[in-house]
Formats: C-alpha cells, sequence, structure tokens
C-alpha cells in the first residue's frame, strides 16, 4: 500500500512548484490530497519500517554469521544441496500459493473467500508452510547457528500468525469453512 500511495502524494508535492501562483480553492484542493497522502503514508510507515527493518537486519546479520563462519571447521555433514532443494521447493511453494491468493478476487470484488486449489484444501496458509520450509533450505545451506534460531523464530511467528488467520476464517465462514482444514502443517496443526 506504501507504493501505491507514495504517487500521490508526490504529485501533491509537485503541484505545488508546477501550479504556482493558482488560487485559494485550488490550494486548498492541493493542500488537501497532499495531506490525505501524507496521512496514509505514514499509517503504513510505521509497520513497513519495522517489518523491513526487521528482515534487514536478519538478513545482514544472517550474512555476516555466514562470513565469519568460513573460518570454522565445516560441518561433519554437508546438508547445502539438501537446503538448495528444500530451498527452491518452499519459494515455489510459496509463489505459487500467493497467485492462488492474487487471484482469489476478480476484479472490482470486495468479498472475501475462502481459498481453494493447492494445498489450501488442507491448510489455510500453505503459503506459510512454503515460507518456513524456504528458510529451513536456507539453514540448512547456511549450517550456522544463528539460520538455525532464525528459522526456529520464523516458524513459531508463522505459526501464530496462520493459527489467527484459520480462527478468523472459522469465525467469517462459520458455514462453509471445512474445520477440517489446519492452519499450517496438513491434518496436524
Amino acid at each position: 500500500m506504501l507504493l501505491f500511495y507514495t504517487p500521490s502524494f508526490l504529485m501533491g508535492l509537485a503541484s505545488f512548484v508546477i501550479f504556482n501562483h493558482q488560487d485559494l480553492r485550488f490550494v486548498m484542493v492541493v493542500y488537501v490530497l497532499t495531506i490525505h497522502f501524507f496521512k496514509r503514508i505514514l499509517e503504513m510507515l510505521d509497520a513497513a519500517i519495522t517489518i523491513g527493518l526487521s528482515y534487514a537486519v536478519s538478513t545482514a546479520t544472517m550474512i555476516y554469521a555466514q562470513y565469519i563462519s568460513q573460518e570454522s571447521p565445516k560441518p561433519s555433514i554437508d546438508l547445502k544441496y539438501v537446503g538448495l532443494g528444500m530451498f527452491l521447493i518452499g519459494i515455489t511453494g510459496n509463489f505459487y500459493h500467493h497467485y492462488i491468493l492474487s487471484n482469489l478476487r476478480k476484479k472490482g470484488e470486495r468479498e472475501y473467500k475462502i481459498p481453494k486449489g493447492g494445498l489450501f484444501g488442507l491448510v489455510i496458509c500453505p503459503h506459510y508452510l512454503f515460507e518456513i520450509i524456504e528458510f529451513i533450505g536456507v539453514s540448512f545451506i547456511s549450517q550456522t547457528t544463528f539460520a538455525f534460531c532464525f528459522v526456529v523464530g520464523t516458524t513459531f511467528l508463522l505459526m501464530g500468525r496462520s493459527h489467527a488467520t484459520r480462527k478468523w476464517y472459522a469465525s467469517k465462514f462459520e458455514e462453509e469453512f471445512c474445520k477440517d482444514i489446519k492452519a499450517l502443517i496438513p491434518y496436524l496443526f
């Protein structure tokens, strides 16, 4: 949403320069539109900065941990190729389920729907499941303590989010929602 609001805000700012010396009504319209989209950006910015910084710090730390581990003895069991396979499965499954979600509503539709296709018949958040598989793959490639801790933290975060999502779907679609659909892990959770 931040990407959608920023151009409108910038157009408002540019209007002050492009259309200077206009009447009061014109200036008022430009001001109120610019202020509106600036407020929208501020609303989104808090979450965007928090999430963006969290991912940036985690990525930088994981890369740094990998860098400093270069001098350490190599792991006795090399998991990098298993990790690459898991990463490729995870990113493919995550992309596929995000694609299903992006096509859930037709143009102009606003109502919520229960996702169907892929693993959505078994779990409500298969995209989270595959994201976890991606990061397990990264951890296997890396074989550092930090990468392992990152996977554990990400897994617990996504477990909580998927549980809340399942709860929301069950309350929103009391009749249509299949009670057998799990939150994250087919048949288990």
